[in-house]
């Protein structure tokens, strides 16, 4: 029939988009199936080389303190860079081992005396706390390692002087195969920083290496800031930890101090750490004694919280102080009390990076923000 039309064949479907938004959705699951195995493989590399990267961070820390006090060293004398760094080392060296010879034998003895007088403290109070039925439960939650009546070993607390130390360092070469490997290892780095961070750099794609190179000068610049300005943190609170527990007429006063400035190297809990033999010790001399150490110790931390670190703080690097004990528990918990210990300048270094490598917030995007 006339009006009849012959079949038209079939027209492929054709989508009218350009090649490249038809391949965006493929990009972005490539993008992110790329950054989770990125990701998986990073926490898997930290996980299993965790131990060694503690060692290795501690380096570069010690590193950034050599080369920084190099450095200023050699603005004011006009020496060359590596003979400033010798006279740094040598210096640290001589006072390590002045120190060892002149303190030595007395800070020996104080420590044996704080040791035998902090286990017959704590054997005292277990058996005052035995005494008392609530005191069995707290005693029967603590660990044996701890002073308390629970048995057997508990995960990740250490048993015995060797478990203690292999748990601190997890090192197979021990306390001072660590500390040797630590000491080497930074003057080696402060002696040619830029070559090794030129190394690093090396292995960033070409496209990214301006980047890098600023996210690497940025994070070297914060560790010295904190560095100097914990070091000040620490010798103040030594001093008066020491002044303090001396005037008061608390024994081994000097120790104690030497301790609390320590232990101030962890912010908040290296301070309480650092406060519990001092307090201890007052205790068993008297009670007023005991209660004068633990004023002493109060006001010291809320100076110190309140007034001495936010001023050091302004002139080195602030961080928040929840921020600062949470990168505490989950540092500790992930690589154990070298976690703990050097938390607070991971944390630092991690908090500057990021803050130089994303924009800053508009003001519109700020959480309460009108």
């Amino acid at each position: 029939m006339s009006g009849d039309h012959p079949m038209l064949p079939s027209m492929p479907h054709v989508d009218p988009r350009p090649p490249s938004a038809q391949s965006q959705p493929l990009d972005r699951i490539y993008g992110l199936l790329k950054l989770v195995v990125a990701t998986t493989a990073l926490i898997l590399v930290i996980w299993l080389l965790h131990e060694v990267l503690v060692v290795v961070f501690a380096a570069a820390l010690l590193a950034v303190i050599l080369h920084g006090i190099a450095d200023l060293l050699q603005r004011l004398t006009k020496l060359p860079y590596w003979a400033a760094l010798v006279i740094v080392v040598l210096t640290l060296i001589s006072l390590i081992i002045g120190l060892g010879f002149v303190a030595g034998p007395g800070l020996s003895d104080e420590v044996v005396k704080l040791r035998q007088a902090l286990t017959e403290q704590t054997r005292g109070l277990h058996d005052r706390l035995a005494q008392t039925q609530w005191g069995k439960l707290i005693l029967e939650q603590v660990p044996a390692q701890a002073g308390g009546d629970r048995t057997g070993s508990v995960p990740g607390v250490p048993t015995g002087l060797a478990g203690s130390v292999a748990g601190a360092l997890g090192s197979a070469f021990g306390l001072f195969g660590a500390l040797a490997v630590v000491l080497i290892a930074g003057i080696y780095l402060a002696a040619a920083p830029s070559s090794y961070a030129n190394g690093i750099l090396r292995l960033v794609a070409v496209r990214y290496r301006s980047r890098a190179r600023d996210l690497l000068v940025v994070a070297g610049t914060t560790l010295w800031a904190w560095s100097a300005g914990q070091a000040l943190d620490m010798l103040v609170v030594g001093i008066v930890s020491f002044l303090g527990l001396w005037f008061i007429g608390v024994p081994l006063a000097l120790v104690l101090g030497v301790l609390a400035g320590l232990m101030n190297f962890v912010p908040y809990i290296g301070a309480i750490i650092g406060a519990i033999p001092a307090v201890i010790i007052a205790f068993s001399v008297g009670s007023s004694q005991g209660l004068e150490v633990l004023a002493l110790y109060a006001v010291l931390q809320a100076f110190e919280g309140y007034v001495m670190a936010p001023m050091i703080q302004n002139r080195a690097v602030h961080l928040p102080p929840g921020l600062t004990i949470l990168s505490q528990t989950f540092f500790g918990v992930a690589l154990g009390i070298p976690g703990l210990i050097f938390a607070t300048p991971i944390t630092a270094a991690l908090l500057a990076v990021m803050q130089k490598a994303t924009p800053p917030l508009a003001e519109h995007d700020k959480v309460g923000a009108a």
